[in-house]
């Protein structure tokens, strides 16, 4: 575990300094709590010193994307160590509870896995005194697909495959579907439990996005943050449908390679390469690398490319933003929200993803990040 770790740092850490890889995975943990840490520990007194504090004080209340929630615990901990004077709350109740939150002037930032609507962007309006909300990308990296079939350690599917499976258009693991993928594989004849999720995500947003994108044929509904198609069970946040999976026969699910963990395997996605695509950091580099900044002004949102050819990109990616006020923001939060984004986005921060599992954004976008967040008002 130790050289896992040594080795993830050296990933990310060379990422940053030669490539800015992008990617996005994290530690398994509950989706509930907040995201306080006391820091206390050599490792975080250790990087606490190139933390600027500024006149940061008080408390600093955010919600939002559960994807990024073992993110924002590395950074607070590291943060709160040198920002003794500063408790930040993170509350992960999904992408879409988390920008309602934010529009409604209840926290200083939210998390979301995708971009502002522009009705969003006119809500966000009420509470950003003669400015409005933007985006501001941290991190990003793959969305898994869980599956526990007893018997089957290794499970290949592709797009149209996965969109009937969730549209409940498949509904047996042995199915010559599934079968025609998994030459040799001895698939049973189990039923299939899919799990979406029941809070409004992101981490739906980009996964729809990505069936409507590779397999329009099959996946009839419009993308976005809510379920739309019938049949399936449901479960809270990403925790939840990971642990439906763990626990259930014949189960697969869709969530962030972080709560991968425990045993639980990940199906390998067949694209135009030749081979399946596994979901890891390195290869949703590959395919999210691409990613355009597509936000006008100060807004940072990006393009990402669901149905990527290269060999070894795999195409369920996602891009977690902080969603803050570009000018407006309350004046007893807004020393403490430049601060502790200004930290995220630094080298310091981003480097630190790497104990978790993370990795940093690509440089050219970081940088621009790093601006915008300098200029907050």
């Amino acid at each position: 575990m130790k050289l896992q770790r040594m080795n993830r740092r050296a990933l990310a850490l060379g990422a940053l300094a030669v490539t800015g890889a992008l990617a996005l995975t994290a530690c398994g943990s509950d989706d509930t709590g907040n995201g306080n840490g006391n820091g206390g520990d050599a490792s975080a007194t250790a990087q606490a010193g190139n933390i600027d504090c500024g006149d940061a004080k008080g408390q600093l209340q955010a919600s939002g994307s559960s994807a990024q929630k073992n993110a924002v615990d590395a950074w607070v901990k590291q943060y709160t160590a040198a920002c003794k004077d500063v408790q930040i709350n993170y509350n992960p109740t999904g992408s879409g509870a988390g920008i309602t939150a934010f529009t409604q002037g209840q926290t200083a930032f939210a998390g979301s896995d995708s971009a502002l609507k522009p009705e969003e962007v006119e809500a966000s309006k009420k509470v950003c005194t003669d400015g409005q909300g933007i985006d501001l990308p941290m991190v990003g990296g793959p969305i898994a697909v869980g599956f526990n079939v007893p018997g089957v350690d290794t499970l290949a599917l592709d797009a149209p495959t996965l969109a009937k499976i969730f549209d409940n258009k498949i509904t047996k693991w042995n199915d010559p579907a599934i079968a025609k993928l998994n030459s040799g594989a001895d698939l049973p004849d189990l039923k299939i439990q899919a799990f979406h999720r029941s809070d409004e995500s992101g981490t739906t947003d980009n996964f729809t996005k990505y069936l409507k994108a590779a397999a329009p044929k099959d996946w009839k509904y419009e993308p976005g943050k809510s379920w739309e198609a019938e049949g399936g069970q449901s479960a809270q946040g990403s925790s939840g449908v990971a642990q439906q999976v763990k626990q259930t026969s014949g189960a697969i699910s869709y969530f962030e390679l972080s709560y991968a963990s425990d045993g639980v395997k990940t199906v390998d996605i067949k694209t135009e390469a030749t081979e399946p695509v596994k979901a890891t950091i390195e290869n949703a580099t590959a395919a999210i690398g691409a990613a355009k900044v597509v936000g006008t002004g100060k807004d940072l949102a990006l393009e990402l490319d669901y149905t990527p050819s290269a060999e070894g990109a795999y195409p369920i990616v996602l891009v977690t933003y902080e969603i803050v006020c570009d000018k407006g923001n309350k004046a007893d939060t807004l020393p403490a929200t430049k601060s502790f984004l200004n930290y995220m986005a630094s080298e310091e921060g981003q480097g630190q993803l790497a104990e978790a599992g993370y990795a940093p954004m690509p440089q050219e976008i970081i940088t621009k990040v790093r601006e915008t967040v300098s200029s907050l008002s």
